[in-house]
């Protein structure tokens, strides 16, 4: 049970660092773009729930709506922190399955072509003000940094998904007399 604990606990953070790094890529982007650090947010939680799909709007400025930007928020962060425990629930299947590790890596890169496809595609109406390379940057900027934190958190994870040699700690489970 403790190992599913530090599963669980590790998701948490992994889902934490991809909203965190999300929120803040597409910070900088609108500062640097002059319209307010919560534009992208605001836009998304419109059309998220307000339905908002005219890209004729967003040529003119618009009020910035805080119930929405916490709204959106709580959702990108519910299923930022989903995206995590799926992640890390995969890693702990690959760590214990060591032949299945290449298809629990292939399912976490699909997952991120399948988040960025979707993202991509219900943001259509809004693609002058939120591009693709956008997208792409922002959630390659999360599984970047929250795949650092994996790596460091699980000793040998990286050799064990790419060389499909088992982590030392499990390695040293398998084998009572291994050092």
């Amino acid at each position: 049970m403790a190992v599913k604990r530090h599963t669980i606990r590790q998701g948490i953070v992994v889902g934490l660092i991809g909203y965190a790094s999300v929120a803040l890529f597409y910070s900088i982007f609108d500062f640097l773009a002059a319209r307010g650090t919560l534009y992208t947010v605001d836009l998304l939680g419109k059309a998220v729930f307000h339905g908002l799909r005219d890209p004729g709007i967003l040529g003119i400025p618009i009020r910035v709506d805080v119930t929405v930007i916490f709204m959106y928020n709580a959702f990108h962060l519910l299923m930022s922190l989903a995206i995590g425990l799926v992640v890390t629930g995969l890693v702990e299947y690959a760590e214990r399955h060591p032949s299945r590790a290449p298809l629990a890596l292939s399912t976490i890169v699909a997952g991120f072509v399948v988040t960025v496809i979707v993202v991509g595609l219900l943001s259509a109406p809004m693609r002058p003000v939120l591009p693709w390379w956008s997208i792409v940057a922002a959630n390659a900027s999360a599984t970047l940094l929250a795949g650092a934190y994996l790596l460091r958190k699980r000793s040998g994870l990286w050799g064990h998904l790419f060389n499909r040699t088992p982590p030392r700690s499990l390695a040293a489970k398998s084998h009572p007399h291994a050092r």
